[in-house]
């Protein structure tokens, strides 16, 4: 199939320009002529055009001004301006602004404007394929994020059935009857449904908009260590809530990342420590919100440490997804928080958050 020739506006208040101009490229494009700027409008509203051409000095309206006008109604176009005088700070102006794709003097050569058309168009398709592209993967992303969270509520549900089974087994006492099949049942259960909250987390965290709430930290860390400290009796918790004022931020994504943190310092204790200990500490001002989340655990190398907030990174002693703090690096991205961390594998860890007071 032949390609549609390039479609140009040219408009010069000159006719002797306009018919040269026609008479040495109407064999090779589609073109469209007006001797104003208001006639270049009313072909614009009708015809999807490519390229225009406007030469700078017109009657009423330079063509630098004309590319302006018509920036936001019609940003595809590409624009090229013909000057028959040398007004550097009008071109400087009008190439900072990002109006004209590029300048010819007057009278023009041929061979030159006709270079520029071609390179012209060879930017508006590449412009146009451009937006395409990501209108596209847009479309397969959302799609994707879609599908992602809709399976895995599909998931939940009969998860959550599993795990009731099991805690009824423990409740009639028949959880050790099968050898260690029971166990082996729990095990999985939990790390799937871990898996499956931290995928629904990072969708969650990517798709939902910020909306500030006022914010209890007291009570939303008290429910935090009652949900993931449930299983773990021998975990003693000191928690320090300092809040004098009123804090006004995302509570959707100020849970994610506390509830990862505590999970976190919770799950990553030493097996034979006797005093398994979690601090939080918090304090409020009109400014910001400063978090310390510290435990005695397992602790991270060195040479991990920069490496933790990325995206499926696991160490040996990782028990998880590799997901919980890449999600709260990237929850902490959207409310515009900081978060740092000091370890050492024989006290423990630390990770000292600073969160803006939206109040």
């Amino acid at each position: 199939m032949t390609p549609s020739p390039v479609k140009i506006l040219y408009i010069d208040d000159e006719e002797n320009n306009l018919l040269a101009f026609k008479a040495s490229f109407r064999r090779l494009y589609e073109i469209y002529t007006a001797k104003s700027a208001e006639e270049g409008l009313k072909i614009l509203e009708n015809l999807p055009v490519e390229v225009i051409i406007a030469d700078q000095k017109m009657p009423g309206i330079t063509g630098v001004e004309f590319f302006k006008s018509i920036a936001y109604s019609y940003p595809d176009p590409i624009r090229i301006l013909l000057t028959g005088y040398t007004d550097i700070a009008a071109l400087a102006d009008a190439i900072n602004h990002g109006d004209i794709y590029r300048y010819i003097t007057k009278p023009w050569n041929d061979l030159e404007l006709h270079n520029s058309i071609k390179n012209a168009y060879d930017a508006y398709r590449s412009k146009i394929d451009l937006r395409n592209k990501i209108k596209e993967l847009e479309k397969t992303n959302d799609e994707l994020n879609r599908f992602i969270y809709s399976i895995s509520h599909e998931l939940r549900a009969p998860l959550v059935s599993v795990i009731g089974i099991v805690n009824l087994v423990k409740m009639e006492g028949l959880y050790h009857s099968s050898g260690e099949y029971w166990e082996l049942i729990e095990s999985c259960s939990n790390k799937l449904d871990y898996y499956i909250q931290k995928t629904l987390q990072y969708y969650k965290n990517n798709k939902v908009e910020t909306i500030h709430t006022e914010v209890n930290f007291q009570k939303l860390v008290d429910d935090i260590i009652a949900l993931y400290a449930y299983n773990h009796k021998d975990t003693q918790f000191k928690v320090n809530i300092n809040q004098p004022h009123k804090f006004i931020g995302d509570s959707f994504r100020i849970e994610v990342i506390l509830g990862n943190l505590i999970s976190n310092a919770i799950k990553y204790q030493k097996n034979n420590e006797t005093e398994k200990m979690v601090e939080i500490s918090i304090s409020v001002s009109h400014s910001v919100a400063e978090i310390s989340i510290a435990d005695n655990g397992l602790g991270i190398l060195n040479e991990h440490l920069e490496k933790i907030f990325t995206q499926f990174f696991k160490s040996k002693n990782n028990k998880g997804s590799g997901l919980g703090l890449f999600i709260v690096k990237e929850a902490l991205n959207k409310i515009n928080g900081k978060i740092s961390v000091s370890s050492n594998i024989d006290y423990g860890t630390t990770f000292k958050i600073t969160i803006p007071n939206a109040c």
